[in-house]
């Protein structure tokens, strides 16, 4: 399905002269991070609920714009960026707009993590390994050359973190012998971190999203 098929237009922004009083009971209601706002019928960017909390009730948007954060995605925007941009801007929701800047509606987080639980690295069984490099040395092309030398089905791969110059890397592959893997991978320069024949750590990342989808819904 395209993502674009995820668009929420229930909320249209709200403008410059909409009052703070206002905006907090829409929080009231609303279970989300932020709301929209525009400037004259333009987009401009969100308002946390946070922020509004602690303005004063008869104020207007218009005079606390410096708080308002300019995020958003455009429609054709791919859902790891839209992911991606959520996570940058501590949101649970996430307005769309089209090349012309207008407003489309908005992403909801729960929807997004949804997608990404449906790919094969969720979906599909397979054994779990975490290596680590030289940010600077390691490359996906490198390591999918390994998992092929070894006969092995990539299932998927991501940064999983970045620190101190290392990069750990977790890929997800069909369910085979790690042995020999392992020693191409260290004959190639990194360090297993851990690796998982069955699904445990895979089971652990899907209890954590079920847990964060359930938390979205509260």
């Amino acid at each position: 399905m395209p993502l674009n098929q995820f668009i929420i237009n229930d909320i249209r922004p709200f403008e410059v002269k909409t009052t703070v009083a206002e905006l907090q009971e829409v929080f009231n209601q609303l279970t989300y991070s932020h709301v929209p706002i525009q400037k004259e019928g333009v987009y401009i960017g969100c308002l946390s609920e946070t922020d509004v909390y602690c303005f004063e009730a008869n104020q207007k948007v218009n005079d606390v714009l410096y708080a308002v954060e300019g995020f958003f995605v455009r429609k054709h925007t791919i859902w790891l960026d839209v992911l991606d941009r959520f996570a940058g801007n501590d949101a649970n929701i996430m307005p769309v707009l089209d090349e012309k800047n207008n407003y489309l509606g908005y992403y909801q987080l729960v929807d997004i993590i949804s997608l990404f639980n449906k790919t094969p690295f969720f979906s599909e069984p397979g054994g779990i390994i975490i290596i680590e490099k030289a940010y600077k040395d390691y490359s996906f092309s490198e390591i999918c050359q390994i998992l092929e030398s070894n006969n092995v089905k990539l299932l998927g791969v991501f940064v999983s973190r970045l620190k101190k110059g290392m990069a750990q890397i977790t890929v997800k592959i069909e369910n085979t012998g790690l042995s020999a893997i392992f020693e191409t991978f260290r004959r190639y320069g990194y360090t297993i971190i851990s690796g998982h024949e069955d699904d445990t750590f895979l089971k652990t990342l899907k209890d954590r999203s079920s847990y964060l989808d359930r938390y979205l819904n509260l």
